[in-house]
């Protein structure tokens, strides 16, 4: 398991740095995205790489990488906004978007080595493609909770899908690059 934090890490440090050079770019102009707007952001990136995956021809010049690091800083900006609420104009500088973000990162990354202990990192013999699947159902789920008004009855909140989905990306980023 050493390794698979060490590549987690890898992973989320060019992430990181994509979100940082944005942030410069663009501000904290995302902070104004409701949670179901995120959500198909996140959701249009998912249906991308299953098209670069099941697609012969590719019109556009996108990487299924570059897709699932979009999908990562997607769900980062999610869980932000459940955390600190919607605003009407941007309200974060480079650094406290950055300290949210790597807030975020290392909740989700302690839950993954939780889930990784006990599923023996049986997502090393998963393939892309059905990592891709699991992000896609994770956003259906979402949406319905969304159309739920964010209410569950027995199962887990936006939040936890939010972080599955930025799990399964970084494990089909581990996939990729080896």
């Amino acid at each position: 398991m050493q390794d698979t934090s060490k590549q987690y890490d890898d992973i989320i440090a060019n992430c990181r740095a994509l979100f940082v050079n944005k942030m410069k770019d663009y501000g904290s102009a995302w902070r104004i995205l409701r949670l179901p707007s995120l959500t198909d952001q996140i959701y249009i990136k998912a249906q991308r790489i299953r098209g670069l995956q099941e697609n012969a021809e590719q019109r556009v010049d996108d990487s299924q990488e570059s897709e699932f690091i979009g999908i990562i800083n997607y769900c980062l900006m999610a869980l932000v906004q459940l955390k600190k609420g919607v605003v009407e104009q941007p309200d974060l500088s480079v650094e406290e978007a950055t300290a949210l973000y790597d807030e975020q990162v290392k909740i989700t990354k302690d839950l993954m080595m939780d889930k990784n202990h006990d599923y023996g990192e049986a997502w090393r013999d998963m393939r892309v493609n059905s990592l891709t699947d699991l992000i896609l159902q994770k956003l259906l789920r979402v949406k319905q909770i969304e159309d739920n008004a964010g209410k569950t009855i027995v199962s887990e909140g936006i939040d936890a899908n939010y972080q599955d989905m930025i799990n399964y990306a970084v494990f089909a980023l581990i996939h990729l690059n080896n």
